[in-house]
């Protein structure tokens, strides 16, 4: 009797367990939900970061994983200071980080460092080099062909008689490169290159200063379009033409669909942004930060692998961007729920909108 009281107890111990371990979601410990998501981002110059992305992703992981806490920090664009973000991180027991480097490439040896430590790195919108576990983006080159076909479109016969100006992103990031590739596989051939610069940091203010040389260098009425690598960069731009007196103004590309950017599109200061639903791109990330907190592989989520500098088929999901012209932005962006009609139609531009169509 006594020997099968035992048997009957370890059998017991045995179920509850099983059970026990199941809530838990895995050996481990794994996918207890109780684990904090490390969330790094680059700098604050870009209206996105901190307006889209921070509170979309907070809220993804949030529904996914009810009792998971998001630990956060912005680079403010210093690589030094984000490589310190992930070493406080760790230390401090995040079980993985969504990241998005401020430089990809001195943020090497730091998601080295998290892969010593076990701890999973997602590359966000960036592609980080070193050992990460998975990638969520949006095609840079697509990005890149957007903007390029829309410079034609606008330059029109001028495309043959003016140059364009290349206003290219920050350098250390990959994406810059990423959009100038697909933008010149677009524009060689069919317009010249009168000037390309870089603006560190993606900033307003150095894509002003990088403008005005190149209105000094090629005088106003030979620049037939500026191909800016996103909206902050477009911004700089064209204060800088409204400042050097050029009116009309050239067509100017951008990237972000910034609130600020859509009502100078609707202006007419802007000819078109590249519209990135940044809500799909949070919720990949989250996913896959929860799925690698909880232990599981991303076979479910990643769509595609890409290639680092430095690692193979990574898991990834790149996703698919629209342009925005005056002509597209009820149909693309109200409809999306990007914004609503009340939130770019400010009392000031009622007219302009009205003839963009936005208010009748």
């Amino acid at each position: 009797m006594k020997t099968r009281a035992r048997h009957v107890v370890a059998a017991l111990v045995a179920v509850v367990m099983t059970v026990s371990l199941a809530a838990c979601g895995g050996d481990d410990g794994a996918g207890t939900d109780t684990f904090t998501v490390g969330l790094l981002l680059p700098n604050r110059a870009t209206p996105r970061w901190e307006h889209s992305d921070k509170p979309l992703i907070e809220k993804r992981v949030k529904e996914l994983c009810p009792g998971c806490t998001i630990a956060y920090a912005n680079a403010e664009n210093d690589a030094a200071r984000q490589q310190n973000q992930v070493t406080s991180m760790i230390t401090k027991g995040v079980r993985v980080l969504i990241l998005d480097a401020a430089d990809s490439r001195a943020l090497r040896s730091s998601i080295q460092e998290a892969r010593r430590a076990d701890v999973p790195v997602v590359a966000y919108d960036r592609l980080a080099e070193g050992p990460i576990s998975g990638f969520v983006s949006f095609d840079g080159a697509q990005v890149g062909r957007l903007q390029g076909e829309a410079l034609l479109k606008a330059m029109g016969d001028t495309a043959n008689s003016r140059s364009v100006v290349m206003m290219n992103g920050d350098p250390t990031s990959p994406n810059a490169a990423w959009f100038r590739r697909g933008a010149l596989s677009v524009l060689t051939g069919k317009v010249k290159i009168g000037r390309s610069y870089d603006t560190l940091g993606w900033r307003s203010e150095n894509a002003h200063a990088n403008m005005s040389a190149a209105i000094t260098a090629l005088g106003p009425d030979r620049i037939g379009g500026v191909l800016a690598a996103n909206d902050s960069i477009a911004a700089g731009v064209i204060s800088a033409l409204k400042s050097a007196g050029v009116h009309p103004l050239p067509p100017v590309t951008g990237q972000d669909a910034d609130l600020d950017a859509v009502r100078r599109i609707v202006k007419g200061e802007q000819y078109m942004t590249v519209y990135k639903p940044f809500e799909t791109e949070a919720d990949s990330a989250a996913a896959m930060a929860v799925a690698l907190g909880r232990g599981e592989d991303l076979g479910d989520i990643a769509t595609t692998t890409i290639d680092s500098p430095t690692t193979e088929r990574i898991p990834a999901v790149l996703l698919t961007p629209r342009a925005v012209t005056a002509d597209t932005i009820e149909q693309v962006l109200v409809k999306d729920g990007a914004y609503t009609v009340e939130q770019i139609c400010t009392p000031a531009l009622r007219a302009a909108c009205d003839r963009a169509g936005l208010t009748g």
